[in-house]
């Protein structure tokens, strides 16, 4: 997606050669003009998959998901890091390593929320190792949901995560695909 390159190209900022920051207009700040126009692209490219829900993890995903969802139609189910006290009764849940934040945490989704009826689209703002929409993936198996697709704003085509993602069956379509970074210098695929 055009659009989405030139603003990484114009306010992205390459720290370390794999650490891009999109907060000024993706994951801090937002610019909602641009994820509306992120989702009625992800709504082209998977029209007529009868996609019924968007899937999505806390919390950088939260809102681009909820965007799309609003293009779609549907409702938003955002996996939690923890448990919180609203959160009553079964759960389907996974331990996923976070590229960004190190560490591992516990993902959880309410069995609720989740049915075997169910055909998601996952979307999330960065695909780099693809550990999180692994555990995307897992929770929908857990509830017997068929996966669409993934849905991702930027890739970072030169670590493994697409690669692995894909290998597993799982349509990606990320709107930006990064070749190579480095400080002022981005390319595209």
């Amino acid at each position: 997606m055009l659009e989405l390159e030139e603003r990484i190209r114009r306010n992205g900022i390459v720290e370390g050669g794999e650490v891009l920051k999109v907060d000024s207009f993706l994951n801090h700040q937002i610019d909602v003009t641009l994820l509306e126009a992120m989702g009625r692209e992800w709504a082209r490219l998977f029209a007529g998959e009868g996609v019924n829900k968007i899937l999505t993890i806390e919390a950088s995903g939260i809102g681009i998901a909820c965007i799309a969802a609003q293009v779609f139609e549907v409702p938003v189910v955002f996996a939690k890091k923890s448990r919180t006290k609203n959160i009553a009764g079964d759960v389907y849940k996974v331990e996923v390593p976070s590229f960004t934040h190190g560490g591992v945490s516990e993902v959880i989704v309410s069995k609720r929320f989740l049915l075997p009826t169910d055909r998601l689209l996952l979307i999330d703002d960065f695909l780099a190792n693809g550990a999180a929409l692994e555990g995307l993936i897992d929770l929908a198996a857990q509830a017997g949901a068929a996966v669409i697709g993934a849905g991702i704003a930027i890739e970072k085509g030169f670590q493994p995560g697409g690669e692995r993602i894909r290998a597993k069956g799982v349509r990606v379509e990320s709107l930006a695909r990064i070749k190579s970074m480095e400080a002022g210098k981005i390319e595209f695929f």
